[in-house]
């Protein structure tokens, strides 16, 4: 497997790849050209059906000029594929990992975290997640990086990576409306959250994320199965029972 690069300071540089990165900013634009261009044709062949969803405009891109039309569908669908490339430049995570400590970046959203707070460090299936000493949730974050380069990334500088995912994992319960192991003020926050789950866009997802982080202050890990919520307790930051 091909190292991950070498920032400055001996850090090692986990990012999307570049032929990962010319994928998406050479695939999505040729995507969207020829989806523009074959719009006409698709058209063309809905107007001859006795019924068809949006058959008004269907009837009208159908009467427009035949190779005017397919450049100009050929340039809007180039248009858009280059901007969801850029959307998803702008998404993408880079890990940079040194002796001392962790950046995980996404767009303009920065978290850092020190190697001497971290008790471990996993892939819990798309969430690359570091744990601190008292099992408390230090960074989370949804990512397609590679678990590998990861894992080659944290054990180059130290860290201790856990291959199995969560060591906490069995700690875990379901989330229950009203079960007596959670404060009212716990609920509740658990129950806005599974409101915000239950949403799409990108507003409600950082309204979860920042759900996770409110409820992380009560002392409170939560992990996400399909649209069921899980929690734990943290533990003693010396790691002995309550």
């Amino acid at each position: 497997m091909k190292q991950d690069a070498s920032a400055p300071g001996g850090a090692t540089v986990v990012a999307p790849r570049k032929g990962e990165r010319v994928l998406v900013w050479g695939g999505l634009p040729l995507l969207g050209g020829v989806l523009g261009a074959l719009l006409k044709s698709l058209a063309d062949w809905v107007v001859t059906w006795p019924w068809a969803p949006f058959e008004g405009p269907a009837q009208l891109l159908a009467s427009l000029p035949d190779l005017p039309t397919r450049i100009g569908g050929a340039v809007v669908g180039l248009v858009a594929g280059a901007v969801l490339a850029a959307i998803a430049e702008s998404e993408s995570v880079t890990v940079t990992v040194d002796d001392d400590g962790t950046a995980i970046e996404r767009g303009e959203r920065r978290v850092w975290f020190s190697r001497s707070q971290v008790s471990a460090v996993f892939k819990d299936r798309k969430r690359l997640v570091a744990l601190g000493p008292g099992t408390e949730e230090l960074a989370g974050q949804e990512t397609d990086l590679d678990a590998r380069r990861l894992a080659a990334a944290f054990r180059a500088h130290g860290y201790p990576w856990h291959e199995g995912g969560d060591p906490c994992a069995a700690e875990y319960r379901r989330w229950v409306e009203g079960v007596p192991d959670l404060s009212a003020n716990e609920h509740a926050l658990l129950a806005a959250r599974a409101r915000a789950l239950r949403k799409d866009g990108s507003e409600s997802a950082q309204d979860a994320e920042a759900l996770r982080a409110e409820l992380g202050r009560l002392g409170l890990v939560v992990r996400d199965e399909r649209k069921s919520q899980y929690w734990r307790r943290t533990r003693p930051a010396d790691g002995s029972d309550e």
